[in-house]
């Protein structure tokens, strides 16, 4: 049985008194634990810590001393009206112009009505200057030291003790107590002072307190506003009945001020001219100087303007003129400077500090330049801006309402007043123009609800929100990125812990984690402080060289590590005044260097909070790539890759930017960089960068990065299926063209491809059983549709897909995979993954058999494989003859015209079909002709040609003969393909025409035969006997690729003597031994004398001696080379046994000079002849004697005796008779004679152009050329001199038939 549950004892009357005194911030934890107590003793301990509790509040009351409201101040006249409306409301709105008093006087108004001693007086500034100075300023009036009644705490100075009452502080101080006091029970009041300002601290505070009021009815929330829109507060703050918070307006201005316009233009003439900024600065400071004495409060837009300001007004040496500057980032002394008194006129040059958060004492005069560098975010570019723009309207009567305050007061203001007028009436608040990543992470941190939801002053719109998410997510600081309610994430977490930039927080966190913590202290310090470096205009160059030995060229992070060494050291090693002057000597500022020690200090603290392990110092080694990772965790959307060889580098979300010229890394220019900062001026510059590696942003932006995949392949080397990648982070590519594996991207699309390049295409290396019969039985099946040319036959692809998706697991996608599979899986099953025959065909595949389509083809008795192509308009297409390149020499095209049975009746319609038009209309229709005809034909008994011939003319057909047919017009497929193949099987070489492969592969198939017949060879010897060579047989046998085939022996001359070799055609064996015997002969036997041309008449010797190829000796050579190859033979031609070759020698050797003597004896009237007619020739000019020259080169060419023989030479005087009447003609009847010459050239023509056109095929014997060219010679006689009569009968119609023949 359960217990039953206690009721709470009642609380005793004078704890609860006690609860009533006790601090707010305490009352949670004593509500606990009354909650819990039971006993009397509890509850006495109980008591006893309230009373200790509650002497905090008597401490703060004790420690309150006397405060007097000063009269001079506006709002001391409105004392009792804000002492009503504060003691009577929760939020009271107090709008006043700066100097009313309100900061100083409201606290004390609070403490006048109690507050500030069960909770503290919280009081915002929106600047750590200010919240010092007003400090500073109310304790001097409670006449008190700054941590007693008054205290402030700003970033990294806290000055707050135990009995303070008020506390000055940043609104950041504010929004980061509410991480660990969410419901803000530390304070009962809360003042925002400067609210106008709508930064994004205070909107965001107004928001909270909003929400947060109903919680905490006791807590009072005082807003303080310049005079701009009010309103808009009292709306905010309304109460459940739509009443507005009351608004309470004290007035600030004491005195009238002036405002005069003095725009910066001249007007010379009709011409406007622009006036320079300082001229136009210096002139109005003249105009004020002469109206009276009065300190001048300038405004302008940044720090460097107001240097310049400095420089021109020094430049003036105007007597008792102090200038001050006056900017957020001066020291504290600095600062102060214009709160003390002074002699002569102060010239104060600020900026919009000096608007609203600080009031200047003793300003009569103010110049305002209407400008101010206002921080905006672009959407576009997730860049925060830093444009200077012009000012509202608002700001600029806040600027002018500075001066009045003593007396009258006078304005300049260095536009004109329509500039002014066109001017929007306020400033956009901060939470409309920056990034909104702070709040955000904040809201999610206080688990705040929906940002859509929280009650902003003036919310921002959807896109700038989307913007803040975007940021967070890229810190992965959320789990989730939409605007509904954002998660963190355990970084996101420690993020909300460390009062810093979100990207500067990131980067510490990653630093922790990788072990770079102080390293990241000092960088992150420095981008948070203004550069140390100082760079005076009149000693730019000195400064640049005394930082120069710092400069890192790969990093400006790293630069900032160097400078920390150096700085950190010499302060270890010197006083405090030498090492201010050492800074100083260096152009090393000072204060900002200090301010870097403290910061660096006050992380480290942070880092201590946060549970951090403590580093004191930097390591003796940085480790550059961890620094570097780590800042770049905070600045994904800060990278850049460089634009080419360009200067110019591409950024995210398509910006384009530069490194700052000031960076040493300018120089450089690395491909990758990452950059602390994106601003925007006169263009977009990185500044503070450093080089990077892409593949650091792969790791730190995994989440972030987009995939791009395209042109997926398949791998055989992986045997998996990959793809290409690239990835862009916000449009920067990170990643070029990387592979990696399908299945990654898209787990299906991957297994199809594995399935259909390996196991279906074999695009891989494998050695399964069960993979090498599939693709043999699939070859078996294919080979049926090559043979019957249709593609009917198989299975398509999808089929056989469908086998193997239904059978393999859906995770596999790889080879690998696969493997592992299969190695498990094929002991229960061997047969699982193997094809069916049956159902790799389809039925009608039965009809092809072997006997139509044989694999082997015998011609004689050699054997060659036959192979089927079905591959239409592609080469091989049809059957192939496989022939082995030995082989090759020994096939003749016999019966090879018949092709296969499977396609002889498509053949012999086909054959029908290039019948001539007239042939072959009484065949018509051809399948009917060729089917009549086809059991007509013997096939493989001679020629189909001549067999279907006589088989149409028996069923019909008329006048058609063998010769009628044209092979030529075949489609390729019936045209069989000679392949020559190697011992492997490989095919080398192919061509549709035997003899042209042949040809071509002569040498190999020479080279072949010799080594396959290397034993009936012999090596070269000196002389041919029985010993050395002995007889040549007619023919040998060899063994070539299993098969027997014949040799033929022949004789080879070489430079080391005579060769017994072994060829493959019989031919060829004789056309060599005729060629070497020849040679022999012409070494053995005597060479011609002089004597030959003895007793020939002058005229004959005289041409003999002109011989155009060699004079004498030339015709001698000639003639004996003729004469022993006639006489050899005829004595039997070349001999096979050296005994008979020796018998040969000696019959030629007594006959040989009388027939060189007949050959010259011949030869002589024919050269006369000829060289009388080429004398003639060069009187002659024109087309006929062109074509005349080119006649009598191929009448008499070199060896002439021995290409054409003296039986024809001996007709040369005949030919030149026929070329003088020609000569005699041409004068008469020109037209005639380019008709004749017309018909000689279409023939000559004709020639070269079958000699062309047979290429590598086998070429024309020598012996028919020289016949047809002597045709020729004597057809021209019939055209030109017919009455000369010719030696043959000859026509037109009998040499064009006789080259058709050639083909």
């Amino acid at each position: 049985m359960s217990r039953a549950r206690q009721r709470p004892a009642p609380i005793p009357e004078h704890i609860t008194k006690l609860m009533d005194q006790a601090p707010y911030a305490d009352l949670p934890r004593f509500r606990a634990r009354l909650r819990k107590a039971r006993s009397p003793h509890a509850f006495e301990a109980i008591a006893k810590d309230l009373k200790t509790s509650c002497e905090v509040v008597r401490a703060r009351e004790s420690q309150i001393g006397h405060f007097t409201f000063p009269e001079q101040l506006p709002v001391s006249a409105f004392h009792d009206e804000l002492f009503d409306a504060i003691a009577a409301n929760q939020v009271v709105i107090i709008a006043g112009e700066t100097g009313s008093g309100k900061t100083t006087q409201i606290p004390k108004i609070c403490l006048e009505l109690g507050r500030g001693r069960r909770g503290l007086i919280g009081h915002t500034q929106p600047r750590r200057l200010a919240a010092r100075t007003v400090a500073e300023r109310i304790a001097e009036e409670l006449d008190q030291e700054i941590g007693q009644t008054v205290g402030y705490a700003i970033r990294f100075d806290d000055r707050v003790s135990e009995s303070t009452a008020i506390k000055l502080m940043t609104d950041g101080i504010l929004l980061a107590e509410m991480q660990r006091d969410r419901m803000l029970r530390a304070y009962d009041t809360i003042i925002i002072d400067e609210a106008h300002e709508r930064s994004l601290n205070i909107d965001f505070l107004l928001g909270y307190l909003k929400q947060l009021l109903p919680q905490r009815p006791e807590l009072k929330v005082i807003i303080t506003s310049a005079t701009i829109d009010p309103e808009r507060f009292a709306r905010h703050f309304s109460d459940a009945s739509g009443n507005p918070a009351p608004v309470i307006e004290v007035s600030g201005r004491t005195y009238p001020v002036e405002v005069l316009y003095r725009p910066l233009e001249v007007q010379q003439g009709e011409k406007i001219y622009d006036v320079d900024p300082l001229d136009g600065l210096i002139a109005a400071l003249k105009e004020l100087m002469s109206y009276g004495d009065g300190d001048i409060l300038c405004f302008f837009a940044g720090e460097s303007d107001i240097r310049e300001a400095m420089e021109m007004i020094e430049k003036q040496r105007w007597k008792g003129v102090e200038v001050t500057p006056l900017f957020g980032r001066l020291s504290n002394q600095e600062q102060h400077r214009v709160f003390k008194p002074h002699a002569g006129r102060r010239i104060v040059l600020a900026t919009n500090i000096a608007e609203t958060s600080l009031t200047v004492p003793g300003i009569h005069y103010v110049v305002d330049t209407g400008y101010a560098r206002i921080s905006r975010y672009s959407t576009r570019t997730k860049v925060q801006r830093l444009p200077i723009e012009p000012i509202s309207q608002a700001s600029a009567n806040q600027r002018s309402g500075r001066c009045g305050r003593v007396a009258d007061g006078v304005a300049i203001r260095l536009y004109s007043e329509q500039d002014f007028l066109s001017r929007p009436e306020f400033t956009d608040p901060e939470i409309l123009r920056t990034n909104l990543a702070q709040v955000i992470l904040r809201m999610a941190s206080l688990k705040l609800g929906e940002i859509q939801n929280f009650p902003f002053l003036q919310a921002p719109d959807t896109k700038s929100i989307r913007d803040g998410l975007l940021l967070l997510h890229e810190l992965d600081a959320l789990e989730q990125h939409d605007a509904q309610q954002p998660v963190l994430t355990p970084i996101g977490h420690q993020l909300a812990r460390i009062p810093l930039d979100p990207r500067m927080a990131r980067m510490l966190i990653e630093a922790e984690k990788l072990g770079v913590l102080m390293e990241a202290y000092v960088v992150v310090a420095a981008l948070t402080i203004q550069d140390i470096r100082e760079r005076p205009l009149e000693f730019q160059a000195q400064a640049d060289q005394k930082h120069a030995r710092f400069n890192n060229k790969r990093s400006d992070f790293l630069t900032m590590l160097n400078l920390w060494r150096y700085v950190r050291s010499q302060r270890s090693q010197l006083s405090g005044n030498a090492f201010k002057k050492l800074l100083q000597s260096e152009y090393l500022h000072y204060m900002r260097t200090r301010e870097w020690f403290d910061l660096v200090r006050q992380l480290r603290n942070i880092g201590d909070q946060l549970g951090w392990r403590d580093v004191s110092d930097l390591a003796a080694k940085t480790d550059e790539d961890s620094l570097h990772i780590s800042l770049l965790a905070g600045l994904l959307s800060h990278i850049g890759v460089r634009d080419g060889e360009s200067r110019e580098y591409r950024g995210s979300r398509n910006t384009r930017f530069a490194i700052f010229p000031g960076s040493a890394v300018a120089k450089a220019k690395p491909e990758f960089l990452m950059a602390a900062e994106m601003v925007e001026t006169s263009r977009l510059w990185a500044r503070d960068v450093a080089a990077i590696n892409p593949q650091w942003v792969e790791k730190l932006g995994h989440n972030l990065l987009k995939h791009q995949y395209s042109e997926p392949f398949w791998s055989s080397k992986r045997a998996q299926p990959m793809v290409h990648q690239r990835s862009t982070l916000y449009g920067v590519p990170i990643i070029e063209d990387r592979i990696i594996g399908y299945a990654q991207v898209d787990k299906s699309a991957a297994r199809d491809m594995f399935i259909r390049e390996a196991l279906l295409a074999g695009n891989w290396n494998t050695h399964h059983k069960f993979f090498e019969q599939n693709q043999q039985r699939l070859m078996e099946a294919e080979e049926l549709e090559q043979k019957a040319r249709r593609r009917d036959i198989v299975v398509d692809e999808e089929t056989l897909f469908a086998f193997y998706d239904a059978k393999l697991p859906e995770r596999i996608t790889s080879g690998r995979q696969f493997d592992h599979w299969w190695k498990k899986y094929r002991s229960k099953d061997p047969t699982f993954l193997d094809f069916d025959p049956r159902n790799l065909v389809a039925e009608h595949a039965a009809e092809i058999t072997e006997d139509a389509f044989p694999d082997i083809w015998r011609q004689g008795s050699l054997d060659f494989s036959l192979s089927y192509q079905f591959e239409p308009g592609q080469p091989r297409d049809g059957v192939t003859v496989e022939i082995p390149v030995p082989m090759l020499a020994s096939v003749n095209e016999e019966g090879f015209d018949w092709l296969v049975p499977g396609l002889r009746a498509e053949l012999v319609q086909s054959y029908i079909r290039t019948l001539p038009k007239a042939s072959r209309r009484s065949v018509v229709p051809a399948p009917e002709f060729a089917a009549k005809a086809l059991p007509l034909l013997h096939p493989y008994e001679g020629p189909l040609a001549t067999q279907l011939a006589q088989a149409l003319r028996k069923i019909g057909g008329s006048g058609i003969n063998a010769e009628d047919f044209q092979p030529s017009k075949l489609p390729d497929h019936l045209k069989i393909s000679y392949a020559a193949v190697d011992r492997r099987g490989k095919i080398i070489d192919w061509d549709k025409n035997l003899s042209a492969l042949q040809q071509r592969q002569r040498q190999k198939v020479q080279s072949s035969m010799s080594k396959a017949a290397q034993r009936s060879e012999s090596p070269a010897v000196k002389a041919w006997t029985m010993d050395s060579l002995g007889e040549l047989e007619d023919e040998v046998l060899t063994n070539v690729e299993g098969q027997q085939v014949v040799g033929y022996p022949t004789l080879v001359r070489t430079a080391d003597g005579l060769q017994k070799k072994v060829v493959p055609t019989k031919a060829q064996a004789e056309t060599q031994l005729f060629a070497t015997t020849l040679t022999m002969l012409s070494q053995d036997l005597p060479q011609a004398s002089k004597g030959a041309v003895n007793g020939l008449p002058l005229r004959q010797r005289v041409a003999v001696e002109k011989y155009p190829h060699g004079g004498v000796q030339g015709l001698l050579r000639d003639a004996r080379i003729a004469a022993i190859r006639d006489l050899m033979v005829s004595h039997g031609g070349p001999q096979r046994n050296p005994d008979a070759y020796k018998a040969l020698k000696e019959n030629i050797r007594p006959e040989l000079p009388g027939a060189i003597r007949k050959s010259v004896v011949v030869m002589a009237p024919a050269i006369a002849a000829y060289l009388d007619t080429l004398a003639t020739l060069e009187q002659w000019e024109g087309p006929a004697i062109d074509d005349i020259q080119r006649q009598m080169k191929q009448m008499l060419p070199e060896h002439a005796v021995t290409k054409l023989g003296a039986a024809r030479l001996r007709h040369i005087p005949r030919f030149c008779k026929a070329i003088e009447l020609r000569l005699e003609d041409l004068v008469l009847a020109g037209e005639r004679d380019a008709q004749r010459q017309a018909v000689v050239n279409g023939l000559e023509a004709r020639l070269a152009k079958v000699i062309q056109k047979r290429g590598d095929k086998r070429p024309i014997p020598a012996k028919t050329l020289y016949e047809l060219q002597w045709q020729l010679q004597e057809l021209r006689v019939s055209l030109f001199a017919q009455r000369l009569g010719t030696a043959q009968t000859v026509s037109e119609r009998k040499i064009q038939k006789a080259i058709e023949n050639l083909r």
